[in-house]
Protein backbone atom coordinates (compact mmCIF):
# COMPACT_ATOMS: atom_id res chain seq x y z
CA UNK A 1 0.00 0.00 0.00
CA UNK A 2 1.66 3.36 -0.94
CA UNK A 3 0.68 6.72 -0.15
CA UNK A 4 1.28 10.30 -1.84
CA UNK A 5 1.25 13.35 -0.37
CA UNK A 6 -1.14 15.74 -1.86
CA UNK A 7 -1.24 18.81 0.48
CA UNK A 8 1.19 19.90 3.08
CA UNK A 9 0.17 21.57 6.60
CA UNK A 10 1.41 24.89 4.32
CA UNK A 11 -0.74 24.19 1.70
CA UNK A 12 -3.89 23.23 3.56
CA UNK A 13 -3.72 26.66 5.31
CA UNK A 14 -3.00 28.16 2.68
CA UNK A 15 -6.65 27.03 0.92
CA UNK A 16 -8.39 27.58 4.50
CA UNK A 17 -7.96 30.80 4.13
CA UNK A 18 -8.92 31.07 0.25
CA UNK A 19 -12.48 29.39 1.25
CA UNK A 20 -12.68 31.47 4.03
CA UNK A 21 -12.28 34.69 2.08
CA UNK A 22 -14.68 33.30 -0.79
CA UNK A 23 -17.35 32.55 2.27
CA UNK A 24 -17.11 36.56 3.83
CA UNK A 25 -17.43 37.55 -0.21
CA UNK A 26 -20.49 35.29 -0.25
CA UNK A 27 -22.11 35.95 2.91
CA UNK A 28 -20.51 39.24 4.62
CA UNK A 29 -21.14 39.30 8.38
CA UNK A 30 -22.40 36.10 8.65
CA UNK A 31 -25.97 37.18 9.97
CA UNK A 32 -27.67 35.20 8.55
CA UNK A 33 -25.86 32.07 7.32
CA UNK A 34 -24.58 29.00 9.53
CA UNK A 35 -22.13 26.49 9.01
CA UNK A 36 -22.62 22.63 9.34
CA UNK A 37 -19.87 20.12 9.79
CA UNK A 38 -20.89 16.79 8.65
CA UNK A 39 -20.19 14.34 11.34
CA UNK A 40 -17.33 12.94 11.71
CA UNK A 41 -14.40 14.71 9.58
CA UNK A 42 -16.25 17.56 8.36
CA UNK A 43 -16.52 18.92 12.08
CA UNK A 44 -12.33 19.80 11.95
CA UNK A 45 -12.86 21.62 9.18
CA UNK A 46 -16.25 23.55 9.81
CA UNK A 47 -14.40 24.56 13.55
CA UNK A 48 -11.55 25.92 11.62
CA UNK A 49 -13.07 28.14 9.19
CA UNK A 50 -15.01 29.26 11.99
CA UNK A 51 -11.39 29.82 14.29
CA UNK A 52 -10.27 31.58 10.45
CA UNK A 53 -13.36 33.68 9.96
CA UNK A 54 -13.68 35.17 13.48
CA UNK A 55 -9.83 35.47 14.52
CA UNK A 56 -8.56 36.18 11.22
CA UNK A 57 -10.81 37.98 9.58
CA UNK A 58 -13.11 39.11 12.64
CA UNK A 59 -16.58 38.22 11.52
CA UNK A 60 -18.27 38.69 14.71
CA UNK A 61 -19.65 35.69 15.49
CA UNK A 62 -20.21 31.84 13.14
CA UNK A 63 -22.60 29.58 14.02
CA UNK A 64 -21.64 26.41 13.54
CA UNK A 65 -23.21 22.60 14.07
CA UNK A 66 -22.34 19.29 13.78
CA UNK A 67 -24.97 16.70 11.50
CA UNK A 68 -24.82 13.23 12.40
CA UNK A 69 -26.36 11.58 8.86
CA UNK A 70 -25.45 7.59 9.83
CA UNK A 71 -29.34 6.47 9.81
CA UNK A 72 -30.07 8.64 7.03
CA UNK A 73 -27.84 6.71 4.18
CA UNK A 74 -29.23 5.02 1.86
CA UNK A 75 -26.95 2.07 2.52
CA UNK A 76 -26.57 1.92 6.22
CA UNK A 77 -28.63 -1.38 6.54
CA UNK A 78 -26.25 -3.32 3.83
CA UNK A 79 -23.41 -3.57 6.39
CA UNK A 80 -22.15 -6.70 8.60
CA UNK A 81 -20.28 -4.23 11.35
CA UNK A 82 -22.16 -2.20 13.64
CA UNK A 83 -22.56 1.44 12.89
CA UNK A 84 -20.87 3.74 14.87
CA UNK A 85 -23.05 7.41 15.03
CA UNK A 86 -21.82 10.71 15.92
CA UNK A 87 -23.63 13.34 17.77
CA UNK A 88 -25.80 16.02 16.51
CA UNK A 89 -25.24 19.05 17.64
CA UNK A 90 -27.19 21.54 16.09
CA UNK A 91 -29.19 24.21 19.11
CA UNK A 92 -30.37 26.09 16.50
CA UNK A 93 -32.94 26.36 13.85
CA UNK A 94 -32.03 26.72 10.01
CA UNK A 95 -35.62 28.02 9.10
CA UNK A 96 -34.78 30.96 6.92
CA UNK A 97 -30.92 30.77 7.32
CA UNK A 98 -28.18 30.21 4.82
CA UNK A 99 -26.75 26.62 5.51
CA UNK A 100 -23.12 26.55 4.74
CA UNK A 101 -22.66 22.15 4.50
CA UNK A 102 -18.87 21.55 5.45
CA UNK A 103 -17.31 18.14 5.03
CA UNK A 104 -13.70 17.11 4.40
CA UNK A 105 -13.54 15.24 1.16
CA UNK A 106 -16.82 14.68 -1.45
CA UNK A 107 -16.34 11.24 -2.95
CA UNK A 108 -19.63 9.89 -4.52
CA UNK A 109 -22.41 12.67 -2.97
CA UNK A 110 -24.03 10.33 -1.26
CA UNK A 111 -23.29 11.53 2.62
CA UNK A 112 -24.47 14.96 1.09
CA UNK A 113 -27.77 13.42 -0.51
CA UNK A 114 -28.24 12.32 3.21
CA UNK A 115 -27.22 15.73 5.09
CA UNK A 116 -29.99 17.07 2.51
CA UNK A 117 -32.63 14.77 4.25
CA UNK A 118 -31.41 15.38 8.16
CA UNK A 119 -31.28 19.14 8.12
CA UNK A 120 -34.96 19.31 6.83
CA UNK A 121 -35.13 18.43 10.88
CA UNK A 122 -33.94 21.79 12.04
CA UNK A 123 -36.67 23.61 9.60
CA UNK A 124 -36.32 25.05 6.18
CA UNK A 125 -33.08 26.56 5.15
CA UNK A 126 -33.19 29.50 2.76
CA UNK A 127 -30.44 27.64 0.61
CA UNK A 128 -27.95 25.51 1.41
CA UNK A 129 -23.97 25.13 0.00
CA UNK A 130 -21.49 23.12 0.12
CA UNK A 131 -17.96 23.52 1.05
CA UNK A 132 -15.57 21.05 0.66
CA UNK A 133 -11.41 20.57 1.18
CA UNK A 134 -11.45 18.08 -1.53
CA UNK A 135 -13.47 16.94 -4.15
CA UNK A 136 -12.92 13.95 -5.94
CA UNK A 137 -14.64 14.61 -9.29
CA UNK A 138 -14.40 11.51 -11.21
CA UNK A 139 -16.51 9.50 -9.01
CA UNK A 140 -19.60 10.97 -8.24
CA UNK A 141 -22.68 8.60 -8.23
CA UNK A 142 -25.28 11.46 -7.76
CA UNK A 143 -25.40 15.05 -9.23
CA UNK A 144 -24.43 16.94 -6.62
CA UNK A 145 -21.04 19.71 -6.72
CA UNK A 146 -19.24 22.21 -4.67
CA UNK A 147 -19.81 25.32 -4.02
CA UNK A 148 -16.63 25.83 -2.46
CA UNK A 149 -13.81 23.60 -3.47
CA UNK A 150 -9.73 23.43 -2.05
CA UNK A 151 -8.60 20.97 -4.06
CA UNK A 152 -9.87 18.80 -7.13
CA UNK A 153 -8.69 15.51 -7.52
CA UNK A 154 -8.74 13.20 -9.77
CA UNK A 155 -8.07 9.31 -8.36
CA UNK A 156 -8.91 6.17 -9.93
CA UNK A 157 -10.63 2.60 -8.85
CA UNK A 158 -9.23 1.46 -5.74
CA UNK A 159 -7.57 4.90 -4.55
CA UNK A 160 -8.35 6.54 -1.29
CA UNK A 161 -8.32 10.31 -0.46
CA UNK A 162 -7.11 10.93 3.54
CA UNK A 163 -7.32 14.34 4.96
CA UNK A 164 -5.15 14.31 7.85
CA UNK A 165 -6.66 17.16 10.65
CA UNK A 166 -3.76 17.81 13.40
CA UNK A 167 -6.70 18.19 16.03
CA UNK A 168 -7.14 14.59 15.58
CA UNK A 169 -4.35 12.78 13.71
CA UNK A 170 -1.66 15.65 15.15
CA UNK A 171 -0.80 16.99 11.49
CA UNK A 172 -2.49 18.39 8.61
CA UNK A 173 -2.06 16.97 5.16
CA UNK A 174 -4.24 15.64 2.79
CA UNK A 175 -2.62 11.77 1.29
CA UNK A 176 -3.31 9.55 -1.78
CA UNK A 177 -3.14 6.06 -0.66
CA UNK A 178 -3.09 3.45 -3.37
CA UNK A 179 -3.87 -0.28 -2.90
Amino acid sequence: MGQKILLTSKEVNIILHRLACQLIEKHLDFSNTVLVGIQPRGTFLADRLKQLLEQDYRVPEVTVGYLDITFFRDDFRRTDKPLEASITQIDFLVDNKHVVFVDDVLYTGRSIRSALTAIQSFGRAAGIELLVLIDRRFSRHLPIQPDYRGRQVDSIGGEKVKVAWKEQDGEDGVYLITN
